[in-house]
């Protein structure tokens, strides 16, 4: 088990270290190619040291990588450094300063560079299908009836998230709901009723694949809390696991862990309900029943 950080530090070293021998380069030619010494390539691409994103680009330009969504995907697993912390980092929810925790700035800084995304989700709606409304109210509820600016913040957040499944490239997104996730009334039935209703658009999308796990069909893996795999396309092996906790996440990316949650997660997503059936089940839920 790693946090979010020492996760991206191992796999953006592991993928340096793989350009680098792609290149043909020992590890001290390309410190020479870029003026380091060689223990600083070394560090990086063992995950003990971090690196900025300019770094990352001189190594790439070293190793003749000029494909975009490559070197744009390695810069995003830079992280926020000291200095993104401030507001100076590229990302667009560093505008948020000290607003978000730095493992929620992680795990969007994740979720912006991702290609896909698997989520099974037992309690709520994921964020990226949220309301305005239910993001208000789940705020709410999970941080005690905090300020009214703060909680605005928090759902402006929660609702740019959004944007990877809606821009040029949007990020595939398949999403296994248990039935309590949509039973559940979050801020009444007229909140949820609209976020039922937006569950049915969202799952409009051609890059959204939606499957509910219905009450009738008992017990399942899935029973021991939600999870989010994300995908990294075309580097398969950049893939992690996310599991939210209430204070922190942890982040595992040891193959046997991951084949663990890949398989849990096609096992949960065959015992549900088809795409289309899912979207009829969930039109048909009587919010104030």
């Amino acid at each position: 088990m790693r946090n979010g950080p020492a996760v991206r530090r191992r796999r953006l070293g592991a993928e340096l270290r793989r350009q680098r021998e792609t290149a043909g380069l020992t590890s001290r030619q390309a410190a020479a190619a870029v003026g380091w010494h060689q223990s600083k390539v070394s560090r990086i691409e063992t995950g003990r040291s971090g690196v900025k994103p300019a770094d990352v680009m001189r190594l790439l330009d070293a190793y003749e990588v000029v494909d975009a969504e490559q070197r744009a995907l390695l810069a995003a697993l830079c992280g926020p450094g000291p200095a993104d912390r401030q507001g100076a980092g590229s990302g667009w929810w560093y505008a948020y300063g000290d607003l978000l925790p730095d493992g929620y700035r992680d795990f969007i800084s994740l979720e912006s560079a991702a290609s896909q995304a698997r989520t099974l989700e037992t309690t709520v709606v994921p964020g990226l299908f949220q309301t305005p409304e239910y993001a208000r109210a789940v705020t709410r509820a999970a941080l005690g009836d905090p300020p009214n600016e703060q909680v605005e913040e928090l759902v402006a957040v929660r609702m740019t998230r959004q944007s990877v499944l809606r821009g040029a490239a949007p990020m595939r997104l398949c999403a296994v709901l248990d039935e309590a996730v949509l039973r559940r009334a979050v801020g009444g039935p007229e909140v949820m009723a609209g976020q039922l209703r937006q569950l049915v658009e969202f799952g409009a999308l051609p890059e959204v694949s939606l499957h509910v796990l219905p009450f009738a069909h008992g017990g399942h893996v899935g029973i021991t809390g939600p999870f989010v795999i994300f995908s990294f396309s075309p580097m398969a092996d950049l893939d992690v696991v996310v599991l939210d906790h209430l204070t922190s996440s942890i982040y595992l990316d040891r193959k046997e862990d991951l084949l663990a949650y890949c398989t849990a997660f096609e096992t949960l997503r065959a015992r549900a309900l088809p795409h289309d059936d899912s979207l009829d089940f969930i039109a048909e839920i009587n919010v104030g029943a």
